[in-house]
């Protein structure tokens, strides 16, 4: 999807940076959000076609209640998620075997931070293709 939108919500500014750099390389518009909050006003507003979602922000679990709440809400719920965290490497936990439970886990891929930038993009092109 050419000229896709795609929001990072991350408490990381570094991160978001680097992310930030490899997605515009690919032509994506880029829209940034440092915490929860701040995300769901940019979604919003800007009606991304993707979002990237950290874990552990404010608190350890607002990107599961951020991904929660927006497969919850008819006006987002068919927006793709990709999370990517480095919850894995805190606390030893996999989350990639729950990845898409509409309970647990509702989110449409799972990334470990850090991600090979062409790992991914592959899954950002894969979750793009799959709106279109």
């Amino acid at each position: 999807m050419e000229n896709a939108k795609i929001l990072i919500v991350d408490d990381d500014p570094d991160l978001i940076k680097v992310l930030q750099t490899i997605l515009e390389s690919e032509q994506y518009t880029v829209i940034t959000a440092a915490n929860r909050t701040e995300g769901m006003e940019k979604i919003r507003i800007n009606k991304p076609d993707l979002v990237i979602l950290d874990v552990m922000m404010a608190t350890c679990q607002d990107g599961f209640e951020m991904s929660i709440e927006l497969k919850q809400n008819s006006e987002c719920k068919d927006i793709p998620i990709l999370m990517l965290t480095a919850v894995k490497g805190k606390f030893g936990i996999d989350f990639k075997s729950s990845a898409g439970d509409p309970v647990w886990l509702p989110v449409d891929e799972f990334l470990d931070k850090p991600a090979e930038p062409n790992v991914l993009l592959t899954k950002v092109k894969k979750l793009l293709s799959k709106k279109t």
